[in-house]
């Protein structure tokens, strides 16, 4: 199977994609958090705050104000328990999920986080954020300015940040259960996260910025994973000045690559438990990570920059709204994913608005692809089939962020038509008023990065899903984020084979009953 296919298949026919006869074994499942083992440790304090508001002023943080941020991002929140029925009989089975702020395919955040920190109360070093014990452990001590500002190509001030974020995937940690349909997951999770680092950075008056592209064997190397295990997607550095996180004076000065960049620092190689007794093989997700990797800091690269003109038979102009503030602890403690939870109320013009605009606001973030704050064509768009809006007529449409309208592409109610096309009936669709899909290019950035395109686009995906999953929490709302449908008729639904554009994710929208449950807090 050629690559190419291999990207189509999982977009259109997943089976295809996946390999044949897979069957989980659940019994051997993988932790969904890295254990290293034998390594020092640094507790991190358990006292997090209740509320997070946006600070204004921010210093260089505490060892305290570091561990509160983490577990904001990525930490432990929620244990869940499900009772599943077992056969004919009346008995049921308990199963137990630790839970997080952000959403993860199946619950098994496949992601991790590794974190280069210098701090006076700690050794300035690469280290893990253990989730599950809330603290963090010393890979490798020392200071790497150089190392991992030559590993950027030069372009940020990495003496001047406090550190650097890196965020990792283990290919086997939902392979186990999606087969090579998890490199679209992966992808998408990275993205999700990258979204909540963003948004909690800018509560505790962090400036972050996003590098999608450096040199990966040289950063793997650097935190000691082995590629055919796990691989870095995403490096963040943090600091409090925004002017330190790009820099164009030293960028061309020198060129550099991973296997000389190596050379520099001894492997290092540690423990860990992963739980799983029998890992399988996932060649093509090895295949795919490797013809993904820059080798060198010369084929880094920015991308086309030019605005999309969108054009449409009707546009409606929706209502000047501002920014939302609220409290995003808060936000985050109440964000829910109804399935069969929802119930149909109709929507105001004004919730609408501000829940595109709040969405939409995610892009206006610092990154490596084009200039800061500037938008490009090859972003993904909201696309959206609306019932029961204000003053809106059912149909299919497309929300233009620049003029902050919608343009018609295809009126009539197409719940059903939507249902239909679900893989299971987990979600009852005609109860929702709101269907967004994020839409993307079908070749993505393939042009100007290659296959390294199609993680980024789906990366940018899953921030504008993490994004829109907050709005919508703030605006008493939930949303529920599914793959599981039939791409080609929601392609046909939005009219999208034309302009070479296809539905990324599928994210029902809408007001829900509360579930008869118990939730416990796992911090005072």
């Amino acid at each position: 199977m050629s690559l190419q296919t291999f990207l189509h298949n999982l977009h259109f026919d997943i089976e295809k994609a996946n390999q044949s006869n897979w069957e989980v074994d659940w019994e051997d499942a993988p932790l969904t958090y890295k254990l290293y083992k034998d390594l020092p440790i640094i507790p991190l304090s358990l006292d997090v705050p209740l509320s997070l508001t946006e600070e204004k002023n921010a210093v260089n943080p505490s060892l305290n104000k570091i561990g509160y941020f983490l577990w904001y991002v990525y930490g432990l929140t929620q244990i869940a328990q499900t009772a599943i029925p077992s056969g004919s009989n009346e008995t049921v089975t308990m199963m137990s999920s630790n839970r997080r702020f952000v959403p993860s395919g199946g619950g098994l955040y496949p992601n991790e986080l590794y974190l280069y920190l210098k701090s006076d109360k700690v050794s300035s070093g690469i280290y893990h954020y253990d989730v599950a014990r809330h603290c963090l452990v010393l890979l490798r001590e020392g200071n790497f300015d150089s190392y991992i500002s030559s590993a950027l190509g030069n372009r940020c001030d990495i003496p001047k940040c406090f550190g650097t974020i890196f965020i990792s995937t283990m290919f086997w940690k939902n392979f186990f259960k999606y087969n090579n349909f998890s490199y679209r997951l992966q992808s998408l999770d990275a993205g999700v996260l990258i979204g909540q680092i963003l948004e909690v950075s800018k509560r505790f008056g962090f400036k972050a910025g996003v590098y999608y592209q450096f040199l990966d064997q040289a950063i793997n190397h650097l935190i000691g994973v082995h590629e055919r295990e796990e691989s870095i997607y995403a490096a963040i550095p943090i600091s409090i000045e925004e002017s330190s996180l790009f820099s164009s004076e030293n960028s061309k000065s020198m060129s550099f690559n991973s296997t000389d960049l190596s050379k520099e620092l001894p492997t290092v190689s540690h423990k860990y438990i992963l739980k799983s007794k029998n890992i399988r093989e996932f060649p093509m997700l090895i295949k795919m990570n490797k013809l993904s990797m820059m080798d060198s800091t010369q084929s880094f690269k920015k991308v086309d920059k030019s605005d999309e003109v969108l054009e449409g038979q009707q546009r409606i102009s929706l209502p000047k709204v501002s920014m939302l503030s609220y409290d995003l602890a808060a936000i985050c403690k109440k964000r829910f994913s109804p399935e069969l939870d929802f119930t149909i109320r109709p929507v105001s013009q004004k919730t609408l608005a501000t829940l595109l605009q709040e969405t939409t606001a995610t892009f206006s973030y610092l990154n490596d692809l084009d200039e800061p704050f500037k938008k490009n064509k090859n972003r993904p768009k909201l696309y959206m089939c609306l019932h029961n809006v204000e003053g809106i007529t059912d149909g299919a449409y497309c929300y233009d962020d620049l003029t902050h309208s919608l343009i018609k592409i295809k009126l009539g109610d197409h719940r059903i038509q939507l249902q239909y096309g679900m893989n299971a009936s987990t979600v009852n669709l005609c109860q929702i008023p709101i269907c967004i899909h994020v839409v993307g290019n079908k070749e993505h950035i393939k042009s100007t990065h290659s296959y390294r395109g199609y993680r980024i686009q789906q990366m940018e995906a899953g921030m504008m899903v993490q994004r829109l999953l907050i709005a919508a929490s703030a605006l008493e709302m939930g949303g529920h984020p599914l793959l599981g449908y039939d791409v080609k008729l929601c392609d046909e639904i939005y009219e999208l084979e034309e302009t070479e554009k296809t539905s990324l994710i599928q994210i029902p929208i809408g007001y829900y009953r509360n579930r008869p449950w118990m939730l416990g807090n796992l911090h005072g």
